[in-house]
């Protein structure tokens, strides 16, 4: 079958003001088992330029598919321009078959479906071997609800899904299809050439708000040693300096974490290493954070969520403000970037609270801050709690953590953002942070520090213009819950759990790197 994967451009503020561009990895996670499994697979990266509709559209038909495929990382933000490709495509060629896949509609099957016909099938969850399955339905015109892991309108109009498709035990059973990008036009860090890649998938934390926990339903790991040397061999053939790590948490196994920090040693090659993680893996691994920064880690992004320690058992964060402040001081101590992301937006914060989370930041001392705003998803614990609050954002692609889109009570939108852009550039401008950015002792954590800096000044200055001549909340808009639907937490897990991890004699992983050594 001659399949089409779409990444459709974002509409995200942080997506289009920085000059480097990351490659869509959900996409090349499909792309590889469906190349393996003999189909004709090619990408269309719409992110660059960025493409119009009426582009991509021309594109898809010049390729002639039978399948197209839509994702996007940022998959709630980016569903109106999905729907928009879907429709433009369905409306010039009816015959094409649309699949659609990612966090967003894994749990919005049922509106999604119920509200256009553009869409065929959606596939919930993790997508490696769901999709080889439905092509395989597809191409022996068997019923689809034999299929597991999907949803779509059966012969009667109605929209069903079918059982959760099984979280994946072994992640080295499927590999990415590096082939489908040419990796000289990707790149971050300012310019060094990059890829996004997964060492592990979920989080075995509770944090309420979270919507991926869910989505991933248990913590997993690549083989440390094979995806090391997956890494070293994209550095060798590909010149790949840099890795962004995907992971919603990587060091949640100290031992599989450490036995990966080995093994990059052990390959001896100088690729950096970027990704989020947790204060209090940072501080447990005290006695290796030598090992981290000799592998090639040079920046974490702490999820630290808030200052407030009233807010963090709220969200369910677990930690608290004495470990934050250890984990910055930890990095600092062994040369690795720290970026602090700080959440605003809850309902009851006051002046009084902004400015003790300033201080607070002030007190933490991290490289980097990046500030975000409170985004509750329906599938989360946190929807439910938050599920009378009023929507001042009605427009989802704003839905991106980089908007206000809820009420507060105490205060107006205008002085929350006005807060935000006055802590943002005080911490930032610091004279230690400056220093910093200007005089760091490593030359490399200094251009990275620069390059930061550079472009989070373009966004500053894109964010305030936007807020102040393009964006419009509503006065009196509708109840959280009157907005998306009721609360989905009962059915926050995607996939049902996997079963214990095989070990094959040899994974497609292992097969490819072992061909391509």
């Amino acid at each position: 079958m001659k399949i089409v994967l779409v990444n459709p451009p974002h509409t995200a503020i942080g997506s289009r003001i920085p000059d480097d561009h990351l490659p869509p990895l959900g996409l090349l996670s499909v792309g590889g088992p469906l190349i393996d499994a003999g189909h004709d697979v090619t990408l269309i990266d719409a992110e660059f330029g960025p493409m119009s509709l009426e582009s991509i559209a021309g594109a898809v038909f010049d390729a002639a598919p039978d399948m197209v495929m839509i994702g996007h990382s940022g998959s709630t933000s980016a569903h109106p321009t999905a729907l928009a490709l879907a429709e433009r495509i369905k409306l010039r060629d009816a015959r094409i078959f649309i699949v659609y896949g990612g966090v967003f509609p894994t749990y919005h099957w049922r509106d999604i479906l119920g509200g256009t016909s553009a869409f065929d099938v959606i596939v919930r969850g993790e997508g490696e071997d769901t999709i080889v399955r439905l092509v395989q339905a597809l191409e022996k015109g068997e019923s689809l609800e034999g299929v597991k892991g999907i949803a779509f309108r059966n012969v009667h109009g109605d929209s069903i899904d079918t059982p959760p498709a099984q979280a994946i035990a072994n992640l080295d059973g499927y590999r990415t299809g590096w082939e489908l990008i040419d990796h000289r036009r990707y790149s971050y860090w300012g310019g060094k050439r990059a890829v996004v890649m997964q060492f592990s998938r979920g989080c075995p934390h509770l944090c309420s708000y979270c919507g991926q926990r869910g989505f991933w339903t248990r913590w997993r790991h690549r083989d440390p040693v094979l995806f090391a040397r997956e890494i070293a061999r994209l550095y060798r053939e590909e010149g790949v300096e840099l890795i962004n790590l995907a992971d919603e948490n990587p060091t949640s196994s100290r031992r599989a974490w450490k036995d990966f920090l080995d093994a990059m040693i052990a390959e001896n090659v100088p690729v950096l290493f970027v990704g989020s993680t947790r204060a209090d893996d940072i501080v447990r691994d005290a006695d290796i954070l030598h090992l981290y920064r000799k592998a090639g880690v040079v920046r974490w992004l702490i999820g630290m969520e808030n200052t407030d320690e009233a807010t963090l058992t709220l969200i369910k964060k677990g930690g608290g403000t004495a470990t934050d402040r250890e984990a910055i001081r930890l990095l600092r101590q062994h040369g690795i970037l720290s970026m602090a992301t700080w959440v605003v937006g809850f309902e009851e914060e006051k002046l009084k609270d902004l400015w003790r989370g300033f201080r607070q930041l002030l007190s933490y001392d991290p490289d980097q801050i990046q500030a975000l705003y409170v985004t509750p998803h329906r599938w989360t614990p946190f929807f439910r709690v938050a599920r009378e609050r009023k929507v001042i954002e009605t427009d989802i692609r704003k839905w991106d953590y980089k908007h206000q889109v809820l009420k507060m009570r105490y205060l107006h939108p205008l002085v929350l953002i006005a807060c935000v852009k006055l802590i943002e550039v005080a911490i930032q401008a610091r004279p230690k942070a400056l220093w910093r950015t200007l005089q760091h002792r490593d030359p490399e954590q200094r251009h990275s520090m620069r390059w930061y800096a550079q472009m989070g000044r373009r966004v500053w200055f894109h964010e305030i213009a936007e807020f102040l001549f393009r964006r419009r909340h509503t006065s009196n808009g509708p109840t959280l819950e009157t907005f998306w639907g009721a609360p989905q937490d009962a059915e926050e897990e995607s996939m049902s759990l996997p079963a214990r991890r095989a070990s094959p004699k040899k994974s497609a992983a292992e097969a490819t790197i072992k061909t391509q050594a």
